[in-house]
């Protein structure tokens, strides 16, 4: 029976009832086999029009989701695995189009669609979650009403419509959704906001649910728990899901099979545990080994990049598309068309050469030694306290912290801690309260910016999260770096041109990039500029500001490489501040754990993850999803972070502790105790008993 409908006749969703099929009359089209793919791309091909000619960006596209099922999509920024999810909602851009090929949902071929059966397909079929949850939702518009709306467009009336909302705030484990429906988004976490935009996408109950990077920029908790969320989801309303992420222990984590995809081409294709454990295809195998995974770290080895860069887009790639960055590249791979090799159980490969796969396995990375010194940063009882509506509001609390000459010092914590609060404190952005003290190189920095020398200035620099955002968008990259070097330097222009050059083969930038500007660089290129501006002057200190949370797998290898050889060539130290634990571990030397503004534990790295923690570091490592597939338990910590404003008594964490101890810790501030030498955490608890509980089989 076919699945696609015919001129005039009416449409509806595989899942119409026996109502649904008798209004539509004989004629309709029905189709209720359950054992069809819920998605399905045949030999997919996609163009987008740039000056008037169509650049090929998928190449035949092809794989299929059973009901119920997560395929997940991988791959570096501009492999096309966003324009495939937005093809499978038929969602392309106005300069996008669908050249060949099919895409069946639930068996309907949607590009044969009108506009009027498109919109019911979206409206009742199909939904999907984007990146930014906050560019999803109106700001000026209550979260009620915007919800509310989603049943609406289904028809339905403003009662229940806002009954079922009120349904849907529960269904995603939001506490109070009548205080939450009656607030703007602003108003919301992160974590909050993406399980309202989750609710909205599953008000038809959709039998094909696409996540575009829906944890992106979520601390590891809020991370741990929007995917809970999801996977509860999935098993209740049975959608198959299409997730796209650039953090591959979430893909491990999350799903049942994994597409790799380079140059608009799955070239891997298999269950995502073996995918990942045993990758036969030579991009995976890179992807895999950019990733500081099995607790590697900078001083033992540095992360294998992949030469090169993506084809432009539109590029004649007619034998094998990633033949440019391939170690195993042979002339057979250049004149004939990489075949499609069944691996047996499931598992595809689009290569000339898996039998080779394996001496890529077995190659190793060189050596990065970075040695460290003297104390060049002192911070010693510093706290921030902010006056907001008349109250006020302790950001920082009694922070004491080191910072040796050439090591880097990791900030982790979820988002409220107090990391970005204690960063600007320390380049004089917030003036700490008095009381406080910070010394840099054995003298008293001025609490502000604007009292500092020029020496302590320039001593001091930045590295920002969103280098768009930081970088002089009318400027080329040199005139950029030339004005940071003669600021912070004083230097002439003869003298500054000549740092220029030097800064830019120190960051592998070519004389043709410094004379473009940011827009028409790639994002790692564009944080390479980032970086050898905060370099320009010789700085002591550089604070890093979450500078590879947007960055793919590959490119944050090779700006982490980069870190770590400046800091070595240099003796800079860091500041690295970072929700992803598995960049600190592989770059930072220490670590110190934020919560409500305080340090809760600090230490070595190998010691924070080694234990004993305290147990909100606990909850943290055992939210992080591994593409290892590491066994562990999860700690889910209860509520989110109280307000700074009104803290709770005794030890702050003490309402979301899973190891509390009732009448001490609510009552009495935790003492600082010493695990080992330079490893303290400050908790009732003492050291040695957190060890046994945490090694225990039923931890957490």
């Amino acid at each position: 029976m076919s699945t696609e409908p015919s001129p005039g006749v009416p449409y509806l969703p595989p899942r119409a009832t026996a109502a649904d099929r008798a209004a539509a009359g004989a004629g309709a089209t029905v189709d209720v086999d359950e054992r069809r793919p819920a998605l399905q791309l045949e030999d997919l091909q996609v163009a987008y029009a740039v000056r008037g000619i169509d650049r090929i960006v998928l190449r035949g596209v092809s794989f299929s989701i059973a009901p119920g099922e997560a395929f997940g999509l991988v791959g570096e920024s501009g492999c096309g695995k966003s324009t495939t999810a937005y093809a499978a909602l038929r969602y392309l851009p106005r300069n996008g189009r669908i050249t060949s090929g099919h895409i069946r949902v639930d068996g309907n071929d949607i590009t044969t669609f009108d506009k009027e059966q498109l919109r019911r397909f979206r409206a009742e079929e199909a939904s999907m979650v984007y990146q930014d949850p906050g560019s999803s939702l109106n700001p000026t518009i209550k979260v009620g009403k915007q919800l509310v709306e989603s049943f609406l467009v289904l028809g339905q009336s403003k009662p229940d419509a806002r009954a079922n909302a009120l349904q849907a705030l529960n269904r995603v484990q939001i506490a109070d959704p009548a205080r939450v429906m009656d607030r703007y988004p602003h108003q919301l976490s992160g974590g909050m906001l993406q399980r309202v935009v989750i609710a909205m996408a599953l008000a038809c109950d959709p039998k094909l649910l696409v996540l575009d990077e829906p944890t992106t920029g979520l601390d590891a908790t809020v991370e741990a728990e929007v995917l809970d969320l999801v996977r509860t989801l999935r098993n209740e309303t049975g959608a198959a899901i299409l997730l796209i992420a650039h953090n591959l222990g979430v893909i491990r984590s999350m799903c049942d099979r994994v597409g790799v995809m380079y140059a608009g081409k799955i070239v891997e294709e298999g269950p995502a545990a073996k995918v990942f454990d045993d990758p036969q295809h030579p991009y995976t195998v890179g992807l895999l080994r950019s990733l500081p995974r099995q607790g590697r770290r900078k001083g033992q080895h540095s992360l294998a990049t992949i030469p090169g860069t993506l084809p432009v887009l539109g590029a004649d790639l007619p034998t094998c598309v990633f033949i440019d960055r391939c170690s195993l590249a042979s002339d057979l791979c250049r004149s004939q068309e990489a075949p499609l090799v069944d691996l047996g159980g499931g598992r595809t490969t689009r290569c000339h050469h898996p039998d080779l796969i394996g001496t890529m396995l077995e190659a190793e990375s060189t050596r990065v030694v970075v040695s460290q010194g003297e104390t060049v940063l002192t911070i010693a009882g510093v706290s921030k306290t902010f006056r907001q509506a008349g109250h006020s509001v302790p950001a920082l609390v009694g922070i004491d912290l080191s910072l040796a000459d050439g090591e880097t010092l990791g900030l982790v914590g979820e988002s409220g801690s107090g990391k970005s609060t204690l960063a600007k404190a320390i380049l004089g952005v917030h003036a700490p309260d008095l009381g406080g003290e910070m010394t840099l190189d054995q003298h008293q920095l001025a609490s502000r910016i604007a009292k500092r020398s020029a020496a302590d200035k320039r001593a001091m620099q930045i590295i920002f999260q969103n280098p768009d955002s930081a970088l002089n968008a009318s400027w080329t990259v040199r005139r950029i770096l030339k004005r940071s070097v003669r600021k912070l330097t004083g230097a002439n222009s003869v003298d500054s041109d000549a740092r220029v050059a030097t800064l830019a083969d120190h960051l592998r930038l070519s004389p043709r990039h410094l004379d473009m500007k940011p827009s028409q660089l790639s994002g790692g290129l564009k944080q390479r500029v980032a970086i050898a501006r905060a370099f320009a002057g010789d700085p002591r200190i550089v604070v890093c500001d979450e500078p590879t949370s947007a960055l793919d797998v590959s490119v944050q290898a090779a700006i982490l490489n980069l870190l770590a050889e400046l800091q070595s060539e240099q003796r800079t130290s860091y500041v690295f501040i970072s929700h992803d634990l598995g960049v600190v571990r592989y770059l930072a030397d220490r670590i110190a754990v934020m919560y409500l503004g305080r340090i809760m534990e600090v230490g070595s790295t190998d010691d924070i993850f080694g234990g004993p923690h305290h147990p909100y570091t606990e909850a943290l490592l055992s939210a992080v999803p591994s593409v290892d597939g590491e066994p562990s338990t999860r700690i889910k910590l209860e509520g989110e972070i109280p307000s700074p404003a009104n803290p709770p008594s005794g030890c702050v964490f003490h309402p979301r502790c899973p190891r509390r101890i009732d009448g001490v810790c609510n009552s009495i501030e935790p003492p600082i105790i010493e695990a080992s030498l330079g490893h303290i955490i400050r908790c009732h608890i003492p050291a040695e008993q957190l060890r046994e509980l945490q090694q225990s089989p039923a931890s957490g």
